[in-house]
C-alpha cells in the first residue's frame, strides 16, 4: 500500500447519554490530515448515520477506507457495515481488540422487545469476524466492500506498530479529548 492512502478511523468516548465520536484521517505512513467529531446516542441505533456524517462532513475523495473501533460503540449502538458502505461508497471495517462469542446475549440480557430486536436485526446481517494477527497481536476484523486479502492488507497496512491500526488510535485519543472537553465545559 503507497503511504499515502488514506483511512478514516473512528472511535468514540462517553459519560452521559450523548457519545462523542472522533474522526481521524490518517496517512499509511502516520501523518494525521485532518480530525471531525461528531455525536450518537448511548444505547441508540444512531451510530451508523452519524459514522456517515463523518464522512460527508469532511468531503475528502481521497479517503479509502473507513474503519471503526468495535461494532457496537456507544453501549450497543450497532453499526451497520453493508449500510455504511452504501452511504460512503469505500470498503467500511470493523476492527475489534478482544475475542468474544459476539454480542447476541448481551442484546438479548439488555434490551427488550423492539429496542432488542432491531439491535439484533442489525448486528445478525453483519460479517462475520475474521481474526487476523497483526504485529504479533490479535485483531478481529468485519470488512464490507473488500475482501479478505485487502482487508489484512489494510489492517496491517495502518498498523505501524503494536496491535491497534493508527487511525483508531488517534480517533480514541481525540474521542477521548473531546468528550473531556464537551462535558467538562
Amino acid at each position: 500500500m503507497k503511504s499515502g492512502a488514506r483511512a478514516l478511523g473512528v472511535a468514540e468516548s462517553y459519560r452521559d447519554e450523548t457519545s462523542t465520536l472522533a474522526g481521524a484521517v490518517v496517512r499509511a505512513d502516520r501523518v494525521v490530515d485532518d480530525l471531525v467529531f461528531s455525536t450518537c446516542a448511548v444505547g441508540g441505533s444512531d451510530a451508523t448515520d452519524a459514522i456517515a456524517g463523518l464522512v460527508a462532513t469532511l468531503d475528502r475523495p481521497d479517503v479509502g477506507y473507513v474503519l471503526v473501533a468495535g461494532i457496537a460503540p456507544a453501549w450497543f449502538n450497532v453499526v451497520d457495515l453493508h449500510a455504511l458502505h452504501a452511504a460512503v461508497d469505500r470498503p467500511a471495517l470493523s476492527v475489534s481488540f478482544e475475542d468474544s462469542p459476539g454480542l447476541g446475549a448481551a442484546i438479548h440480557r439488555e434490551f427488550e422487545g423492539d429496542a432488542r430486536d432491531a439491535r439484533l436485526a442489525v448486528y445478525e446481517r453483519q460479517p462475520a469476524r475474521r481474526e487476523l494477527t497483526v504485529n504479533d497481536e490479535q485483531v478481529w476484523v468485519r470488512a464490507v466492500g473488500v475482501d479478505d486479502g485487502e482487508t489484512a492488507e489494510v489492517v496491517r497496512a495502518f498498523t505501524p506498530e503494536g496491535g491497534r491500526p493508527e487511525p483508531l488510535r488517534v480517533a480514541r485519543l481525540a474521542a477521548r479529548a473531546a468528550d473531556r472537553f464537551r462535558t467538562d465545559s
